[in-house]
C-alpha cells in the first residue's frame, strides 16, 4: 500500500486519455503528498482545534477486529470516527448498527476498495453513492465524511462529493500499519513522529486490504498512543469535535503521509 502503485496508475491514465480530460481527473492527485496537503489544504488535511486530535480508522467494519477497538476505546470513555467500506458493512450490519449507537461517527470509505483513478465519473459516484445509502440506512443518519481509497482524490471525486453532501477528510498522521512488518512499536513510533495538537491520525481497524492479522499491532499500539495524547494534553475524539483548521503557519512533522488504504 505505497504510492508507487498509484503513481503508475496516474501515468498509465494520462498515456491513454486526452490530455485536458487526464488533467482534471488525476490533477487533485497532488493532495496526496502530506507535506503539500498540510500547508496548503489544511480543511482536507483534517486539521482542527489545537488541543484536540481526530482519531479515524478505515476498511472496517470487520466482526473479528472492529469489536477488540470498540471495548478498548469503550473502556477509555472516547470515540472515534470510522470511515466503512460499503462491501464490509453490507456483511455486518448488526455491527453498523452498534458502532454509531455507540457514539462513534460512521462516516465512508467507499462501497470497494479501488483506486478511483481508475474509475470514471459515473462510477465513482455510484460507489459513493451505494455506501452512503446503506451507511444511511444502517445508521438511521446520513453520514457526512468520505475518505477515499488510498487517499487519493480525482476531479470526479470532488464533483461526486459535492453532488452527496459528503466532504472529503484525509489526515496529519498515519501509522502505516497495514504493512507486514509492522509492529505496535513502529506503528506508535510513526504516528508520534507527526501527531500535532489539531492533527487526524489514520489507523485501521480491519486487515481486509492489509497484512493478514495486522489489525493487531493498531490495537497494541492504541493504548500507550491515546496515553501519550493525554500527557500532552490533548483531547482524543471523532472528527464532528475537532472544529476548524489551524492557522496557515500550522507545519506537521516530516513525513506526514503519502497514501493509504
Amino acid at each position: 500500500m505505497t504510492l508507487r502503485p498509484v503513481l503508475r496508475t496516474v501515468l498509465r491514465a494520462s498515456a491513454v486519455a486526452l490530455p485536458a480530460v487526464a488533467a482534471v481527473q488525476a490533477g487533485p492527485v497532488v493532495s496526496t503528498f502530506g507535506p503539500l496537503r498540510n500547508r496548503l489544504m489544511p480543511r482536507l488535511a483534517g486539521r482542527g482545534h489545537s488541543g484536540h486530535v481526530a482519531l479515524t480508522f478505515d476498511d472496517g467494519p470487520d466482526h473479528l477486529s472492529t469489536p477488540h477497538f470498540l471495548r478498548l476505546l469503550d473502556d477509555r470513555g472516547l470515540r472515534a470516527t470510522f470511515f466503512l467500506l460499503g462491501s464490509m458493512a453490507v456483511r455486518s450490519p448488526g455491527l453498523v448498527r452498534e458502532m454509531s449507537q455507540a457514539g462513534h461517527e460512521i462516516a465512508v470509505h467507499g462501497w470497494a476498495h479501488r483506486p478511483l483513478l481508475t474509475r470514471g465519473p459515473r462510477s465513482t459516484h455510484d460507489d459513493l453513492a451505494r455506501a452512503r445509502d446503506l451507511i444511511g440506512d444502517l445508521t438511521g443518519v446520513a453520514p457526512q465524511l468520505f475518505r477515499p481509497p488510498y487517499g487519493v482524490m480525482t476531479g470526479a471525486t470532488h464533483l461526486a462529493c459535492g453532488r452527496l453532501g459528503l466532504t472529503p477528510v484525509l489526515w496529519t498522521a498515519w501509522g502505516r500499519d497495514w504493512r507486514a512488518r509492522a509492529t505496535p512499536g513502529s506503528v506508535y513510533d510513526t504516528v508520534t513522529r507527526d501527531l500535532r495538537g489539531g492533527g487526524t491520525v489514520l489507523l485501521h481497524d480491519s486487515d481486509c486490504t492489509s497484512a493478514t492479522g495486522s489489525w493487531r499491532n493498531t490495537l497494541g499500539a492504541l493504548p500507550r498512543l491515546l496515553d501519550t495524547c493525554r500527557q500532552r494534553g490533548l483531547g482524543v475524539g471523532p472528527l464532528r469535535d475537532h472544529g476548524g483548521p489551524q492557522p496557515s503557519g500550522w507545519r506537521g512533522g516530516r513525513g506526514s503521509g503519502y497514501a493509504a488504504a
